[in-house]
């Protein structure tokens, strides 16, 4: 039998507690290094600066040019639960600063060796205090504040054996300095490691210094392949960089997301921003971007984990609707012509350009006919093309156009497309093109599938969601949770095209469901979108079902691999593809053109 030992209950001595409150709040030199840049921030700092010994292990020191501490708070700034941030719990229920709960120096002095140096903003003469001690020393200081942490965790040694290698803790280090960073373009910050300079990131102001720190932090490619966006709506503003679908990831590593200046990883979030991209990313690529939320404090809660990286939504439905729609509707004004970066475009006579009504007769889409049939009626198949006459020549791999676009551009009088003129087809699965920058190529399924989906879903939006009732109603069972909710959401989900009744504890009973889904799971359907309501707030389960099923109809329905396309129809398909929301992605993500500019043509044939 296992041996217990009781006692009475009694107080923990307070560096124990101090210790316990530590292993919260301090998980790594990076957790520190956190605590201490928003204490600086909180003081109105404009330029900070960091040196690390060893990963952090040996020193952290942390200096800044802000307001300072007053000499009288220096002991007090070490206890628990002493902070400047707030006074009643008014304050607590509008938190605006980064730091609130006066726990981060007392648990650092805690595993550490502290030295608090400050001069207050003003005053001629700086103290220091020793983290164990209580008496103040003069020093020499500049207006502002300097943490100096050595041999973190020296006396918690089990905690030092779960750190990693000195180069795994120094790359924490620095990504918790560039979140920082991304959220106070205002700020210089300077980082060395070994008394080695690491990074140096000048203050900026305005469009044009938040550009610069992000090319800074995330690289000349991301900035280069995101698009700036600003939305305001009900009280919410979301600012900020979203990366185009070509800059997506194989892993979440580039998604920065901030709530009035607060850095956060929130399940929310994440999912309004997977939504916003699930018809544009490939199987397992994630987004990039870099997005600010300014929202009132009275409708968040920032006091909902040890280290305030989460923040719970007062309004989670409304908020994550709003973080969906602004990401969406900035996402669908890309387009060929905002994708490539042009200078002067140069122009072409009207008489060369494809001929208007041609034009219109290839692309026109007839929502009488049967769907997904533009291209098609127009296409001979291989058979037709084999059995043309003797004098006509038959390219087996690639079709050759007459067309001379040096010339016309010599002769420019009206704008190049961006996507510019086809030229040939290749092997029966890509378009050949010229533009002002080189060449396109272009894969027409791809291509086709994205305009056929487009055009399949604004018919179906523009006749409304159609509801089937079932003739044989369908039992789900669901739990008696979610069965609540379902009573509760009852007209949400009937908005959805979904009518259920409650038939036992944990029983649902499905009437009637969108018509294009009633051959699908229904009951699937059903628990999938109560899930949503119960973690999200909102569902977008319906939508997703829809747009399967449309991207389905599309790809089926899409001009395939070895059909032939005349010069007319593989400009007229240039044309959709410049004109179609998201054109530059298939529906599953593939890229459906690329541009290959003059200079890495050059590069592929060493010339220059």
């Amino acid at each position: 039998m296992r041996e217990t030992h009781q006692c009475r209950i009694h107080l923990l001595p307070p560096e124990i507690a101090n210790q316990i409150a530590a292993g919260e709040v301090v998980e790594r030199p990076a957790s520190v290094v956190k605590e201490l840049l928003e204490n600086s921030l909180d003081a109105d700092a404009h330029a900070i600066e960091i040196d690390i010994e060893e990963g952090g292990l040996r020193l952290i020191r942390v200096r800044d040019d802000g307001s300072g501490i007053h000499p009288d708070d220096l002991r007090l700034a070490l206890e628990r639960h002493a902070t400047s941030k707030i006074l009643n719990f008014t304050d607590l229920e509008r938190v605006t600063s980064l730091g609130f709960r006066g726990e981060a120096l007392p648990s650092i002095a805690s595993v550490s060796r502290l030295r608090l140096t400050s001069r207050l903003r003003g005053n001629a003469d700086a103290w220091t205090l020793e983290g164990g001690g209580q008496q103040l020393a003069p020093a020499a200081h500049p207006e502002g504040t300097t943490v100096e942490i050595h041999d973190l965790f020296h006396n918690t040694p089990a905690r030092r054996k779960f750190l990693k290698s000195v180069r795994t803790e120094f790359d924490h280090l620095e990504e918790i300095i560039r979140r920082v960073a991304l959220s106070h373009i205002e700020v210089a910050f300077t980082l060395r490691h070994n008394r080695r300079p690491i990074q140096t990131l000048l203050a900026g102001q305005g469009p044009e210094g938040e550009l610069r720190r992000v090319a800074a932090i995330l690289g000349e490619n991301f900035a280069a392949a995101m698009l700036r966006l600003d939305f305001e709506a009900g009280g919410l503003r979301l600012w900020g960089f979203a990366g185009l679908p070509t800059a997506s990831r194989s892993q979440p590593d580039q998604q920065y997301f901030y709530v009035n200046g607060r850095v956060i990883r929130d399940r929310l979030i994440a999912h309004a921003a997977r939504q916003a991209y699930e018809e544009l990313l490939y199987q397992g690529r994630h987004p990039a971007y870099v997005l600010y939320l300014a929202i009132d404090p009275e409708r968040i809660d920032v006091n909902v984990h040890p280290t305030k990286h989460e923040v719970r939504f007062r309004d989670s439905r409304t908020v994550h609707e709003f973080l969906m729609r602004a990401l969406r509707q900035a996402l669908a004004t890309t387009r060929p012509a905002t994708e490539i970066t042009t200078a002067v475009m140069p122009t072409v006579p009207t008489r060369n350009r494809v001929d208007r009504d041609e034009y219109e007769k290839v692309v026109d889409f007839d929502q009488e006919k049967e769907p997904c049939v533009d291209y098609l009626r127009r296409i001979p198949d291989d058979e037709s093309t084999r059995n043309q006459g003797k004098d006509t020549p038959s390219f087996q791999t690639l079709s050759v156009s007459p067309f001379n676009f040096s010339r016309q551009v010599e002769e420019a009088t009206t704008p190049i497309p961006p996507l510019g003129y086809a030229l040939a087809q290749l092997h029966g699965i890509y378009i050949l093109a010229e533009n002002i920058h080189g060449l396109i190529l272009v894969d027409m399924h791809a291509a086709h599938e994205r305009i056929t989906y487009e055009r399949l879903k604004a018919a179906l939006l523009g006749a409304g969601l159609r509801r089937q009732s079932l003739l044989m109603p369908i039992t789900v069972e669901v739990g008696e949770q979610a069965a609540d909710l379902a009573v509760e959401r009852a007209a949400e989900l009937a908005e959805l095209g979904l009518e259920v009744d409650r038939l036992g504890q944990g029983t649902l009973l499905a009437r009637q469901v969108p018509a294009l889904l009633a051959q699908g799971d229904v009951a699937a359907l059903i628990k999938d979108v109560l899930a949503d309501f119960a973690e999200y707030g909102v569902s977008t389960q319906v939508s997703e079902h829809f747009n399967h099923l449309l991207s389905t109809l599309a790809c089926h329905g899409s001009v395939r691999a070895q059909r032939r396309l005349s010069l007319s129809e593989m400009n007229a398909l240039l044309r959709d593809i410049e004109v179609t929301q998201h054109g530059s992605q298939c529906t599953h993500g593939r890229p459906s053109w690329i541009q290959l500019r003059l200079a890495d043509l050059d590069r592929l044939f060493l010339r220059g």
